[in-house]
């Protein structure tokens, strides 16, 4: 690893080039899907790895239900008990055969919808989370927004066609399963094979087994998802993978053959592509200011999926505040010094801020949207401070 040293009037600038051992090659021209709309993202970095119409809007159907469960989840309720209301009961489409008046926990309505698709558990969990489903439906796209989920609408919890101002594209709900993959509840409710579910109403207990095929029968590697059908929207698909701890999202719309679809797409990047640590979390070595050395550190490390070609491609630029006498006093050296840009082929694909102190534990286990938005407000601060 080399530094190189530029002045500039208000900081110094470390540039790093790196080269590093991954033996893999570029994947897109070797795919090809029967979907009008798809997408594979990777789930760490959320690099696109391959995609076709990825932002255009369509029909969604159930894959909806994504939204639906992770905000369930998050209500804190999953242990409460729901009682089917007669507009939960009546719900046209895939149902689990709720009963009005029917008394089940929160949490297994959410194994329902997941598993089994059941239109009747989604209002039931929208009335419950939402206090009525127009005000679910709220929660819906407030967390879209926030989330960053630019090019979608939800008007109801199911997907049901019966408006046409619902809809989202296949790159946000890249988005949304990345985001809902962070919890791990719902990380295990969607990877599950069969739940079991006590029945307020039957002598007998509702089992339900997962209709994801790819997860339960096609495919060795495949984590979780959601499925979706109506008349309108044709065959949706979500489903996430894993081989050699490199984590994968797929997601196809209106795919008649969805299922080979997304083998194919994620056999082609598990092939060609390598989660590769590009900088790693700890202290910054090699420094030779005296201010700086052994004194700064990253926190979070920047891991992205790449390919041999693309391994010589990337380079790593750090800018340090240029040290000020005033910072002879070691308390007023400021917490955050710097960043570090991250560039693949000139183009940017992340930052780090670079902190001042001893190296503390790494915060890998902190969502990816805390993560950033602490990297984003730091690199503000510098920002401001020139």
């Amino acid at each position: 690893m080399r530094f190189l040293y530029k002045g500039l009037s208000s900081m110094c600038i470390v540039i790093l080039l790196l080269s590093f051992m991954a033996p893999v090659q570029s994947a897109n021209a070797n795919v090809s899907v029967s979907a009008h709309s798809a997408i594979l993202m990777d789930e760490d970095s959320g690099r696109v790895i391959y995609e076709v119409n990825a932002h255009e809007k369509n029909r969604i159907a159930s894959i909806t239900k994504i939204m639906t469960a992770i905000l369930a989840i998050e209500s804190g309720q999953m242990d409460e008990t729901v009682k089917v209301s007669s507009n939960a009961f009546g719900t046209e489409g895939s149902s689990l055969y709720l009963k009005e008046g029917e008394k089940i926990k929160l949490e297994d309505l959410v194994y329902g919808l997941m598993l089994r698709s059941g239109n009747d558990a989604a209002v039931a969990i929208s009335e419950k989370v939402g206090g009525s489903l127009d005000g679910f439906v709220w929660m819906m796209n407030q967390k879209a927004e926030e989330i960053g989920m630019k090019n979608t609408h939800f008007s109801n919890p199911h997907g049901l066609d019966n408006t046409k101002n619902h809809y989202s594209t296949a790159y946000d709900m890249a988005i949304l399963t990345r985001y809902a993959m962070q919890n791990e509840t719902y990380a295990k409710i969607a990877g599950t094979k069969e739940h079991r579910a006590p029945n307020s109403t039957e002598q007998w207990d509702y089992v339900w087994k997962n209709k994801n095929r790819l997860l339960t029968q096609l495919y060795e590697y495949c984590t979780g998802g959601k499925t979706g059908y109506t008349k309108l929207a044709k065959r949706t698909l979500v489903t996430t993978a894993t081989k050699n701890e490199h984590d994968l999202i797929a997601v196809t719309l209106n795919g008649p053959d969805d299922w080979n679809d997304h083998i194919h797409m994620y056999e082609s990047a598990f092939k060609d592509y390598k989660p590769t640590e590009i900088l790693p979390a700890g202290m910054v070595e090699n420094m030779e200011n005296k201010i700086y050395k052994g004194h700064v550190y990253i926190k979070n490390d920047f891991s992205y999926p790449l390919t041999s070609e693309e391994r010589e491609l990337v380079k790593v630029k750090m800018k340090l505040l240029k040290p000020q006498k005033a910072w002879d006093d070691k308390r007023k050296i400021p917490e955050v010094v710097g960043r570090a840009s991250i560039y693949l082929d000139g183009k940017k694909i992340g930052t780090r801020s670079i902190f001042y102190g001893e190296a503390k534990e790494s915060f890998k286990q902190q969502s990816f949207q805390s993560s950033w938005a602490e990297v984003f407000e730091a690199v503000l601060g510098i920002g401001r401070n020139g």
